[in-house]
């Protein structure tokens, strides 16, 4: 058959099948690509969906979502990637640890991601302001807001003088909320000490070290690694009587104290803007990397109780949510 007869007997059956002219809609298709669990990502995938759907993008109607998950294995990331290359997906949508390894494969399609490090430190970006690469996004990033975990804990724990910081030091931005904690520490008369935690091997390691003297709380800097270990931290914080905070709800309904730290839902769904920017033209490169804008407060009021702790009204007042 030659074009032209090809081309007349296409208009023919898209005609008949009322899917010619004005009235066709163009589906996109997108990959979602993550080293995590299915499972711990169902309410923040939710929460992309609806901002997804605020832009007009709707699943099996003009948008198809591809997804690929690692269940924890960081060397499953580069073979799902090159699958979804191959399908191939107009657009890549990158969430947490995947997004470095993401970064360095170089991929001839665009991505935009949530991050939870710190870009600029991870190498793939020159500012916030200025992405490398093919790749924009969020990052989760707020150190400072280390300062404010810190004084949460000196108004609930009386005569709080000793805080273990446990810490993932290869995430990147970690050494920046450990300067923003040990200055915040020296500022209110605590001591802290510090415990670099990458692996499983070393955590216990640390376990072993807070045995000899156990802190009377602990600041966990949220993370990856922090949120596959958080039970196993939480715990030996209880066993302990030492209260934990971090910077994610998901710890608070894990049984930490208190969580303090960006909204995360409001984070997934505000990356569904960079998914229609991108994909009506505008270059990531031309995308500032975007911060947390919005932030809860989770007061886990059960473990204050098991720990004898009680939380300053003004806390109580402010929080978000209570968990009781």
């Amino acid at each position: 058959m030659n074009r032209r007869a090809f081309l007349a007997s296409s208009a023919v059956v898209a005609i008949a099948t009322g899917y010619g002219g004005a009235h066709a809609a163009k589906v996109v298709r997108i990959g979602w690509l993550t080293a995590q669990r299915a499972p711990s990502l169902i309410p923040f995938l939710e929460a992309f969906r609806g901002g997804l759907a605020e832009f007009g993008y709707r699943e099996n109607d003009n948008l198809e979502i591809d997804y690929r998950y690692g269940d924890d294995n960081l060397l499953r990331v580069a073979p799902l990637a090159a699958e979804l290359t191959r399908i191939p997906v107009d657009l890549l949508v990158v969430q947490g640890t995947a997004v470095p390894l993401v970064y360095d494969l170089k991929l001839p399609i665009p991505a935009v991601y949530v991050f939870s490090g710190d870009p600029v430190v991870a190498g793939f970006a020159d500012s916030l302001a200025q992405p490398r690469g093919n790749m924009t996004g969020l990052t989760l990033m707020a150190a400072e807001l280390n300062a404010k975990r810190l004084e949460i804990l000196r108004d609930t724990i009386p005569g709080l003088q000793r805080v273990a910081i446990i810490a993932n030091p290869e995430h990147p931005g970690s050494q920046i909320e450990r300067t923003y904690s040990e200055e915040t520490a020296r500022k209110l008369g605590l001591t802290t000490e510090f415990f670099g935690t990458a692996t499983e091997g070393e955590l216990a390691s640390a376990f072993a070290a807070m045995d000899q003297s156990p802190p009377q709380a602990i600041s966990l800097f949220a993370d990856g690694f922090a949120i596959q270990y958080r039970q196993r931290i939480v715990d030996y914080g209880m066993k302990h009587r030492a209260a934990v905070i971090s910077g994610w709800s998901v710890f608070a309904r894990s049984g930490a104290i208190c969580s303090y730290g960006p909204k995360l839902s409001e984070s997934y769904r505000r990356l569904a803007y960079y998914v229609d920017r991108v994909l009506k033209g505008t270059p990531p490169s031309e995308l500032p990397i975007e911060r947390p804008t919005k932030f809860e407060t989770v007061v886990n009021l059960k473990t204050a109780k098991a720990l004898g702790l009680t939380v300053p009204d003004s806390i109580i007042a402010s929080a978000d949510e209570l968990i009781e």
